[in-house]
């Protein structure tokens, strides 16, 4: 199974693109990282520089169709940039409109809100953006991870880096590696 993990050139939280990828590369996905420019990105650890990572592929050289899953991780630079880019933007709608699962955790909702994928949708996300999840027609809950399945994708939202053991989980069943 292809895997892409969208981010922007800065700003993603690193254990929030490191701790799902490393879920799903132990049960023999293969991940690749997207990004809306190539070289490497700068993951933070919340405020502070992390670690950077190469970026595997370019948005504007890649689809939806390249790939079965799509996981959108947070921080709150990382959306921000993502949801102004219209590239990025395509690419993630194009998941929607293939019906292939997306993932979103803390801050990524931001982009699903700009690519029109969350009205009528239950998510959940950082608590600050329930108010604009709720503007963009979605229904907000306070859990640890929603698997949202109303068709024509199935979205899986979490709230934040404590969350993500359930997030992973999650994940991992909507990829059939774990029941």
């Amino acid at each position: 199974m292809r895997t892409a993990f969208l981010v922007a050139p800065e700003g993603v939280e690193q254990i929030e693109l490191t701790s799902p990828w490393q879920a799903l590369t132990e049960t023999g996905e293969t991940p690749q990282l997207v990004s809306t420019a190539p070289g490497r990105i700068q993951a933070f650890n919340h405020l502070d520089k992390g670690d950077t990572f190469p970026v595997d592929l370019t948005v504007d050289r890649t689809s939806a169709s390249d790939f079965d899953l799509l996981v959108l991780p947070g921080g709150v630079a990382n959306p921000d940039a993502l949801r102004m880019d219209d590239a990025a933007v395509a690419f993630v709608r194009g998941f929607f409109d293939a019906g292939k699962p997306v993932a979103a955790i803390c801050h990524a909702p931001w982009t699903l809100i700009e690519a029109d994928v969350v009205r009528g949708r239950t998510l959940t996300s950082w608590p600050s953006l329930q108010t604009d999840i709720r503007n963009a027609g979605g229904t907000w809950v306070d859990q640890k991870a929603v698997v949202c399945t109303e068709r024509p994708s199935t979205l899986i939202t979490s709230r934040k880096p404590d969350d993500l053991d359930a997030f992973n989980k999650a994940v991992l069943r909507e990829v059939g590696a774990m029941t």
